[in-house]
């Protein structure tokens, strides 16, 4: 817990520095309330005074009150600005830690408890925060302050109250070590109740379209049921605290006045009044005592959870990134990708998904990939970009190897288009000039119309300023894998990544595109990822995978004499006729 402030800036330490100044003059005001109320005492019970004699220290007691009352307010003020400032950076870095996670670092977290860890911990540790600067530093200068004031009082007193804060003690430190356990499971049971929401809504349509509400309700009903029974076990431990210490402080007063009714009786009628009014003071100062025992409890009831929400916010912050920059900030400018020798397997696999591919493509050319599920054709793009960095082998991008690349000069270079079409919320220009400093709309326009998408973008409602929802979900999924193919145009890579980016278009359309493209990419290297012979029949290379490992390689027609598995899909998909092959 302690980690997380160091995430504190300068300024939020001088607000932390000044805090326990006020918290101080509160403390100081607070225990001159008892002097004032046993000095009111003395002059009640003394013959002959007025109430004129009660209006000086009446009237201190009344400004004390003030006083701390606006220390209270200002201490609290600026706790709330320290937690809120450290909520926000926590939040953004975070955040920017996410954004350079490898597709290993991504799995390990999983999206949902990324997400939990961005909200739901960083909130609990800024209550934290909030609370604890107050209460933290003013429970053990009001207590230690207090003690030192009833110490040489009386020894019987004395004990009373040490009993009472051993058993406040004992009664947190157990609370505590069975609390925390049960938080740490309520944190990962929010991730997975996030997990399942998320599932629900981003998979609506399906679940309406296999009337599947009643199975998606009985699987967020258990996992909501399994967050509300831990909650509850945690919170019904808490609960324990606030009736104890009830109990505590009555019992406490009830002894203090069973002992001074016993000690005044004895005493001696001069004796008596000085003996009162000890009384008085030292129950004032005692209750002082086990009030700044009850504001640490407070604290230790949001502590636990908050200590496990820091421990899963700095796992994040900390954790090493597997793929690390280089320091090449531009190719040589010879317009290749090669590769040697490359193998990978996913961290934990035992098998490679990919193994000894060796290729290169040039400037100008297409290089199509094409075999079974599974056969290694996304992972190979994903080793150009380095979501992926290779097991062994080594992949060059204009003769340099892409480890030593700086990732943004890396990615600068290439237009992705991914298996699974993704828009963002805001408008179509805003989603095709993604990434870019500034949205030319000529350029715009000129994207959306060489990837086939200007017609229906031109009926939207504000045309390219058109809305579009999250994930795109107000357009098909023509009109989404379109209007990712454009942002690709868009931006005028070196290498173009289209990983079966044309399967949701029609032939028509399929064919104009790449008719479009054409004289578009005839000065970069562009890869395809396809099922359909239709889509790769005309590239310079076609790279038939299959279980990982090239099993052909070369152009259409050569691979139809060559290569059966090339040949089967082909005869799968196309007659002889439409292949060239018959009469």
């Amino acid at each position: 817990m302690l980690k997380i402030f160091s995430y504190l800036q300068r300024k939020e330490w001088i607000l932390i520095a000044i805090s326990i100044v006020f918290i101080v003059v509160q403390v100081w005001l607070d225990l001159r309330l008892p002097d004032y109320m046993a000095e009111i005492t003395m002059l009640i019970q003394t013959d002959g005074t007025s109430v004129n004699d009660l209006i000086a220290p009446g009237s201190y007691m009344v400004l004390c009150a003030i006083g701390s009352m606006i220390a209270a307010v200002i201490v609290g003020y600026f706790a709330a600005q320290v937690a809120a400032g450290l909520a926000r950076r926590l939040r953004g870095q975070v955040f920017e830690k996410t954004l350079s996670f490898s597709m290993a670092e991504m799995n390990h977290f999983s999206t949902s408890s990324l997400i939990t860890r961005s909200t739901n911990d960083i909130t609990q540790v800024q209550m934290l925060v909030a609370m604890g600067l107050q209460v933290l530093i003013k429970a053990p200068i009001l207590a230690i302050w207090a003690i030192t004031k009833i110490a040489n009082k009386n020894l019987e007193w004395t004990a009373a109250t040490g009993v009472a804060v051993l058993v406040l003690i004992l009664l947190i430190s157990i609370v505590v070590i069975f609390a925390i356990p049960k938080f740490r499971i309520i944190q990962t049971l929010t991730d997975n109740l996030n997990r399942v929401t998320r599932e629900n809504l981003t998979g609506i349509r399906v679940v309406r379209a296999y009337n599947a509400e009643s199975y998606q309700l009985e699987k967020f009903d258990g996992a909501n049921k399994e967050l509300m029974d831990t909650n509850l076990y945690a919170m019904r431990l808490m609960a324990l605290i606030f009736p104890t210490m009830g109990l505590i402080m009555s019992g406490l007063s009830l002894s203090i006045y069973w002992i001074g009714a016993f000690l005044i009786q004895e005493a001696n009628a001069a004796e008596k009044l000085p003996l009162f009014s000890d009384m008085v003071v030292f129950m004032s100062y005692a209750m002082q005592v086990v009030m700044a025992f009850m504001m640490v409890s407070m604290i230790f009831i949001m502590m636990p959870r908050a200590v496990v929400s820091a421990k899963r916010i700095l796992e994040v912050l900390n954790t090493k990134i597997t793929i690390q920059d280089g320091s090449v900030a531009a190719g040589n400018g010879a317009g290749t990708v090669e590769f040697r020798d490359v193998s990978f397997k996913y961290p934990g696999a035992e098998e490679a998904i990919v193994e000894d591919v060796s290729f290169s493509a040039k400037k100008g050319e297409t290089v199509a990939f094409i075999g079974a599920t599974g056969s290694g054709k996304t992972t190979i793009l994903n080793l150009i970009t380095r979501l992926y960095d290779v097991s062994s082998g080594e992949v060059f991008v204009d003769g340099i190897n892409v480890k030593d690349y700086k990732q943004e000069a890396l990615h600068k270079k290439i237009g992705y288009v991914s298996q699974s079409a993704v828009l963002f919320s805001g408008s179509v220009a805003s989603n095709v000039s993604y990434g870019a400093e500034a949205t030319k709309l000529e350029r715009v326009k000129e994207a959306v119309a060489i990837a086939q998408g200007q017609d229906f973008v031109e009926k939207l409602d504000g045309s390219y300023e058109a809305t579009i929802s999250q994930g795109g979900k107000n357009v098909s999924g023509g009109q989404k894998q379109r209007l990712s193919i454009a942002r690709a145009i868009y931006h005028q890579p070196d290498i173009y990544l289209f990983d079966d980016s044309f399967s949701a278009l029609d032939y028509k359309t399929d064919r104009s595109l790449r008719q479009a493209l054409k004289t578009e990419t005839k000065d970069a290297i562009t890869f395809i990822v396809a099922q359909r012979i239709g889509t790769i029949k005309e590239a310079n290379q076609i790279i038939v995978l299959e279980h990982g490992r090239i099993v052909g390689k070369g152009t259409h027609d050569e691979l139809m004499k060559t290569c059966e598995t090339y040949k089967e899909i082909a005869y799968s998909q196309l007659s002889k006729e439409e292949l060239g092959d018959g009469k």
